[in-house]
């Protein structure tokens, strides 16, 4: 059985003295849609944070593509092949559209399938919004620039922490959208409120509660399971 790309093992991280993730696990393979489920609290900010090393596990191991990349700084975590968008984005404000996507592919993990040009071309809506400046887009225009400007790193797996939060839901149905154009193109471990949402987009999910996993499974019988639906996600 091949070994899992991403694989988290019973991380404990802290807030100061506040013990958040309690023994989380998990495991995304190759090609994989993972979504991480949870009311907000429930700790899949924090468990995404410690993958990228942002807030490290004080204890449990992180393991990419079979290497220990526990405690390394989030730039190296970065190089190696892992890509992140927070919520809030991060883009530049000052700078055009354009201008992000040429300074994000100049990062780029040597020659990959993705361009700036293939972008454009894969997400039309950048192109007319090229020489507009990032401050000026709208929410889901940021959200989709950032995604835009994680994929030119060429990463081997993308972490996306609550992308649907605060869009519209003209503006959530083009990000499912996306998100499923992606798959087989990159591999997604989604932190997400919107379970309505990740639930279609994702091949398994896992469920935290408290900072524990409260449970795991294919989202097509999580999506059918309605008392986990119920306790866990409120639906």
């Amino acid at each position: 059985m091949a070994e899992p790309l991403l694989k988290v093992e019973d991380i404990h991280t802290y807030y100061g003295d506040s013990h958040v993730i309690q023994g989380v696990s998990l495991e995304v393979d190759r090609g994989e849609v993972v979504c991480l489920l949870g009311r907000n609290g429930a700790g899949k900010t924090t468990t995404i944070r410690s993958i990228m090393g942002l807030t490290p596990p004080r204890r449990g191991r992180v393991f990419f593509g079979g290497d220990d990349i526990t405690g390394l700084p989030t730039h190296e975590i970065a190089r190696r092949g892992v890509g992140f968008v927070p919520e809030d984005r991060r883009i530049f404000p000052r700078l055009t559209v354009l201008e992000n996507l040429e300074l994000a592919a100049t990062y780029s993990r040597g020659e990959g399938k993705w361009t700036v040009e293939r972008v454009l071309e894969e997400f039309p809506i950048l192109r007319g919004l090229a020489h507009r400046k990032g401050g000026r887009l709208s929410g889901g225009e940021q959200q989709i620039l950032a995604i835009a400007r994680a994929l030119l790193l060429n990463p081997e797996i993308l972490l996306l922490d609550e992308p649907s939060e605060g869009l519209a839901p003209i503006i959530v149905e083009q990000l499912r959208e996306l998100i499923l154009n992606l798959k087989g193109e990159v591999t997604i471990l989604l932190a997400e409120q919107n379970a309505l949402f990740a639930i279609e987009v994702a091949d398994r999910g896992y469920i935290i509660e408290k900072g524990r996993i409260a449970y795991c499974g294919d989202t097509e019988s999580l999506s059918q399971n309605e008392e986990v639906k119920r306790r866990y996600l409120a639906l």
